[in-house]
């Protein structure tokens, strides 16, 4: 999914339609407790980037469950990654996150 350019803010003018839709499919990504903790790992981790390696021990979920949070992620462009070996490293899009910081600044 790509995220339109932040033309406007919600203080500005009302969004369209299909733009409210695109970035409600971000917001509610993001309103999942481990898909919000994911990003701030991710964001956080040293490097700008983390392995899958560093996400699944800091849950209790299995690795599957941990893999279908990262795809949602990834299906909304919050997240992108890069396979190296037997790892894949993830890391944030920052335009993405720019949008949203931009849409809700005042």
């Amino acid at each position: 999914m790509t995220v339109p350019d932040c033309a406007s803010r919600l203080s500005r003018e009302p969004l369209p339609p299909e733009r409210a839709a695109d970035l409600a499919k971000i917001f509610k990504a993001l309103g999942d407790p481990v898909r919000l903790r994911i990003v701030s790992i991710v964001a956080s981790h040293e490097g700008g980037e983390a392995c899958v390696c560093d996400l699944t021990g800091a849950f209790e979920l299995s690795q599957p469950t941990i893999s279908h949070h990262l795809k949602v992620l990834k299906e909304v462009g919050l997240l992108t990654s890069e396979r190296r070996a037997s790892w894949v490293y993830y890391r944030i899009v920052p335009e993405t996150l720019a949008e949203l910081s931009g849409l809700l600044t005042p």
